[in-house]
């Protein structure tokens, strides 16, 4: 071979070394792509005492997602905080702040020892060894972290996985969410003092409660004509409630059955019907057990239970058999487990005539007044 082949053949091999090598350099400086977080979402939490999305609120943060290099070891979880999505730049949102943010709940892969808040939208978990995320979704809670302060505005966070326990190096996987304050939309109601009374022949319930538009009219007419050898009766209701601090008490006011100058005497004490006497009287009780002398009544409606409902027949008006008329006087009050503020229920006024066999004929009437009144 003459001295020119074998320069000539010396410079191929050395451009052929020389493409091997540019090419090998070029392989080696590829930079390798982190994998795509997936199934991930941020949920704004409500915190103590601020909604979850309220601008500028203390709430909590929740990032659930699922790794994308299941079998990498993690050593290492970043929440970088961003006015966009774009991961060119991050400018961090108005007045959000992390620098207090704690480690709440965690689940899936466990075991993260704190939250590293040192820089301001850039809070990560750390833990003292790496460990697989695996390809199960997993979620951690970011707690007393301040929102962004403008209303209705979007932001984002760039989730990122590393091999190391403080960030440092290249992601191993990463993945933007998106969240948004929202304008808090405040209800303002009024619940003014309440007072709700009724009298009628009737009152009964609506869907279970007791009902005033249901109540007929006042005109109550005793069972059977007066007579000295048995006992007439008659019943009225009314139904009341309140939200009066101090309870309501209702009195009953109004004259003795009377037909012109003549009168039933009133039962000034409380007392039993006897027949061939003559005696008005009332209470507010079911005189219907198996010892009652009289069948009428019932008993207050709902069941007092000395919390919601604290509705009670008065002293003299609250014994079976036993029934007493004095105008003025209290029947009923809501002092059931201390006098205070009760649902409605309804109280039956159980009616009674006896009369002498002197009483003188005539169509008898009296008009029962009662009152309710609330203190405040």
């Amino acid at each position: 071979m003459s001295l020119n082949r074998k320069v000539l053949f010396r410079r191929v091999v050395l451009s052929g070394m020389l493409v091997v090598t540019t090419i090998t350099s070029a392989l080696q400086m590829t930079p390798a792509h982190a994998a795509q977080i997936t199934t991930r979402s941020l949920t704004l939490v409500a915190g103590t005492t601020d909604g979850g999305s309220k601008p500028g609120g203390v709430v909590n943060h929740l990032f659930t997602f699922t790794a994308g290099s299941s079998a990498a070891t993690v050593g290492s979880i970043q929440f970088l905080y961003c006015t966009t999505a774009s991961v060119a730049t991050c400018v961090t949102p108005t007045g959000l702040h992390t620098t207090s943010a704690t480690l709440g709940s965690q689940s899936g892969v466990t075991g993260w020892s704190s939250v590293v808040n040192t820089t301001d939208g850039a809070p990560y978990l750390t833990r003292g060894s790496g460990i697989a995320l695996g390809s199960s979704p997993i979620s951690y809670q970011l707690n007393t972290i301040t929102n962004p302060t403008t209303a209705n505005s979007t932001f984002f966070v760039r989730i990122s996985t590393f091999a190391s326990t403080d960030t440092t190096g290249s992601p191993i996987d990463t993945g933007t969410v998106a969240a948004s304050t929202a304008t808090p939309i405040v209800l303002t109601g009024t619940m003014p003092e309440s007072l709700i009374f009724c009298t009628g022949a009737t009152v009964i319930k609506t869907a279970g409660i007791p009902d005033c538009t249901t109540a007929t009219a006042g005109a109550v007419t005793f069972n059977q004509l007066f007579s000295p050898t048995d006992t007439a009766t008659a019943t009225s209701q009314m139904a009341a409630s309140t939200n009066a601090g101090a309870g309501y008490v209702i009195t009953v006011n109004g004259t003795t059955l009377t037909s012109g100058t003549n009168t039933i005497p009133a039962m000034t004490a409380s007392t039993t019907g006897v027949r061939g006497t003559g005696q008005f009287g009332l209470n507010l009780k079911a005189n219907t057990t198996a010892t009652s002398t009289i069948a009428v009544g019932a008993e207050i409606d709902s069941a007092s239970d000395g919390v919601n409902l604290k509705g009670e027949a008065a002293t003299g008006y609250n014994t079976i058999d036993n029934f007493k008329f004095v105008t003025g006087n209290t029947v009923a009050d809501s002092a059931n487990g201390g006098a205070g503020p009760t649902n409605a229920q309804i109280y039956t006024s159980s009616y009674i005539v006896n009369v002498a066999g002197n009483q003188l004929a005539g169509t008898y009437t009296a008009t029962m007044t009662y009152i309710c009144t609330a203190t405040y």
